[in-house]
């Protein structure tokens, strides 16, 4: 073959190379504008923080945020699930009513918890925390006090409806205000200790209601309407107080000085919380929560985690109570179970912020779960199934703020994270409905209806972390392969085909902005 002719693989090798160079190049661009333009974006960027300590200002944060909104939840579970122990001290003879009717006066309940839950949050972005979940609270103490002064069916329905309506805003409340505060990383925990308590309260429930069930026949109230009264009016004290207690967003928090203000939106903005500085409500960010795979799958998963919960948590005595103990020993062995469970909770919690596998950890519990309830289906001996209570207890518990940080943190917008806590919360609490019907009083002393719903909703949870978690590594898998890259002016903006598939932006930070967990920068936790 002539010289001419050969092929030039000199040539060839040099533009190959040239096309790697490029698109290094390209990459090192792209990296440049998004630290030039982090650098242009950096929050209150005269404000001096090098006196700020770090660890001591999370330690701060920690004793102002996480005790009293724990204590506020402890009230809250306390409250709506205190009627369990109410039950144990003669509340349907007195009221007249059927083993049906008082499943319905349970059920009713978390119909209007539910509803609520979703404009419940717009509204604690709209307005500030430090008012709303304390007017909120302030009510429903007022309505739990009442409970304890119905004389008949209807008004035990309407006072649990209401109920239902205040308490509804401080679950998800907290939850997405909390994440407003600490990176993805450090959430779980804070979350694990603030629904603790609710296992506090389960085991402060029985104690509480086995001490004032001895106020019997004082002011002519029975026994169960001074459990009522006491708890409400406790909640009615709280509520004023949380007035000048709860703080506020970080941007306008009063306990911080502005220093320590801006530390604090600087961290979640290098944790890729975009939006911790504020954002302006729009439409557009509600219908990215509604649109969003992730928040449907969450619902799903939420749901297998929270029907068990409320069963668990409102049939708890009565189940102990039929494995052969009056009311106060059935009461009072409910206390170790929920202390177990605090423990196993704030492990888990700790455990998933420390090694990031959320969905591993929530397989995990969930297993741990279905072994606890398949010895409560098959076990005729009571030993026996009070250790199975014990390890559904530790499969149920942590799974809760595992599911909802885990759900928090693949979320990024301040308002679609809002719309997508709450309506993953509402669509789990709903399922309470189904939960305070499953325990019929003709299944006793085993409840193997009961125990077999409650599988089945684990099961639905095992299947839904495995389909998130697995949906989760996909998608971050393109966005390596650059599947997802946006093409954005003077780094990549002659990339038409980006531009057609995924969106050209003048800049990183607006497309950080308009396309929030969707920007191809951002990486799902697992």
């Amino acid at each position: 073959m002539p010289s001419s002719e050969k092929p030039d693989l000199t040539s060839s090798s040099s533009s190959t190379t040239s096309g790697e160079d490029k698109g290094r190049i390209n990459e090192v661009e792209r990296a440049e504008a998004a630290d030039a333009t982090a650098r242009a974006q950096l929050y209150n960027p005269d404000v001096d923080v090098s006196g700020v300590d770090e660890k001591k200002l999370m330690r701060k944060l920690d004793l102002w945020l996480v005790p009293w909104l724990s204590f506020l939840y402890l009230l809250s579970f306390l409250d709506r699930t205190s009627i369990g122990n109410a039950k144990l001290y003669g509340l349907e003879t007195s009221l007249g009513i059927s083993d049906t009717q008082y499943n319905i006066a349970l059920t009713i309940f978390f119909f209007s918890y539910a509803i609520f839950e979703v404009p419940s949050n717009v509204f604690l972005k709209r307005l500030r925390p430090s008012i709303w979940l304390s007017l909120l609270m302030l009510l429903w103490g007022v309505m739990m006090t009442v409970q304890g002064l119905v004389h008949n069916y209807g008004g035990l329905l309407g006072i649990r409806w209401m109920l239902g309506l205040f308490e509804a805003g401080l679950f998800p409340g907290v939850n997405y205000y909390l994440s407003c505060w600490y990176r993805r990383s450090e959430f779980g925990i804070r979350a694990a200790v603030f629904f603790s308590a609710a296992t506090v309260s389960g085991a402060f429930g029985g104690l509480l209601a086995a001490a004032i069930s001895n106020m019997d026949g004082i002011g002519g109230k029975p026994g169960w309407a001074w459990i009522f009264i006491l708890e409400g009016l406790i909640t009615v004290v709280a509520g004023a107080a949380s007035f000048w207690i709860i703080q506020d967003f970080p941007d306008t928090a009063k306990f911080l000085t502005e220093p320590e203000r801006t530390v604090v939106i600087r961290r979640l903005q290098r944790d890729d919380q975009f939006s911790a500085a504020g954002e302006t409500l729009r439409w557009k960010y509600i219908w990215q929560s509604v649109l969003d795979w992730k928040t449907w799958v969450g619902m799903l998963l939420y749901m297998g985690t929270d029907g068990p919960l409320y069963a668990f948590s409102l049939f708890l005595p009565s189940i102990i109570n039929q494995l052969g103990f009056t009311a106060t020993p059935a009461n009072l062995l409910t206390v170790p179970v929920y202390a177990l469970a605090c423990i196993v909770t704030c492990v888990v919690g700790f455990v998933a912020d420390r090694y990031g596998q959320r969905g591993l950890i929530n397989i995990a519990c969930s297993i741990v779960g279905l072994a606890g309830y398949i010895i409560l289906i098959a076990s005729r001996n009571a030993t026996l199934s009070y250790i199975g209570v014990y390890l559904a207890a530790c499969g149920i518990y942590p799974n809760i703020p595992n599911t909802i940080a885990w759900v928090s943190n693949n979320v990024e917008g301040s308002y679609k994270r809002s719309v997508t806590l709450a309506m993953v919360i509402s669509f789990g609490n709903i399922n309470g409905a189904v939960s305070s019907n499953v325990y019929r009083a003709r299944d006793k002393p085993w409840y193997r209806l009961g125990h077999g719903i409650v599988l089945m909703y684990i099961c639905i949870a095992l299947v839904c972390a495995v389909v998130y978690r697995a949906f989760l590594v996909r998608e971050n898998a393109a966005r390596d392969r650059g599947e997802r890259d946006e093409a954005i002016d003077g780094v990549n903006g002659e990339r038409a085909d980006l531009a057609a598939r995924n969106g050209r932006f003048a800049s990183v930070e607006d497309a950080k902005r308009e396309k929030g967990d969707a920007w191809s920068g951002y990486r799902y936790t697992l």
